[in-house]
């Protein structure tokens, strides 16, 4: 197929108009930024609706239901995490083997619910989710609370250091001399607070191992 090429006829310029260029250029920037807007809150959309779903449409398509309920066992989900894959693999028509899915959990779930997953769970400040079964719990969450205050006394430690840190490094910026004693100051206090939560962090250490 040709294609013929329509030349227009040559229009005499006309003479700028200052304020019309100003106005289009200022109503094209507003519409450029009112489309990055809706990009930007459509992105957001797409990611809060497809971003959270604990399964994929493929995975939906292809999932050996047994399996899946033992990683989600070993990875302390309850029993209502069921729920969550239904409401994902509804977007794929699917509808999740609950049957498989509990009897593989059962599976799983008892290796997640032991004293020693307890304490790893626990130091990684690891959030529980009440999924051990009665049988299983009181042991887990011993070791779970003992881990956890582990965990929350290295987050002080953390925080404290690298509020100890930013205060240095004001100090050495830092020109006027009156400011200067003021973060002195408040770096002794630090320096007292990190040796105190240095102490509570070995207390909480020294407490797995008795």
């Amino acid at each position: 197929m040709r294609f013929i090429r329509v030349v227009a006829a040559p229009r005499i310029p006309a003479r700028p108009n200052l304020n019309t260029r100003t106005m289009t250029s200022s109503h094209s920037t507003w519409r450029l930024t009112a489309l990055c807007g809706k990009l930007t809150l459509v992105t957001g959309l797409l990611l809060a609706l497809f971003g959270c779903a604990t399964m994929s449409p493929e995975e939906c398509l292809t999932a050996d239901w047994y399996e899946k309920g033992v990683r989600d066992g070993m990875n302390g989900q309850p029993r209502s995490y069921i729920e969550e894959h239904r409401e994902a693999c509804s977007k794929a028509g699917v509808i999740p083997n609950a049957a498989l899915w509990q009897k593989g959990r059962s599976q799983g779930i008892e290796r997640y619910c032991t004293p020693e997953n307890g304490l790893n769970a626990g130091r990684r400040g690891q959030y529980y989710r009440n999924a051990c079964p009665p049988e299983l719990e009181p042991d887990f969450l011993a070791n779970y609370r003992a881990g956890y205050r582990v965990y929350e006394s290295q987050q002080r430690v953390e925080r404290l250091a690298s509020e100890q840190r930013r205060k240095q490094y004001q100090l050495d910026r830092e020109k006027d001399d009156k400011k200067r004693d003021r973060v002195r100051r408040q770096l002794r206090d630090l320096d007292y607070r990190l040796r105190g939560a240095r102490d509570d962090l070995y207390y909480e250490e020294r407490r797995l191992y008795r």
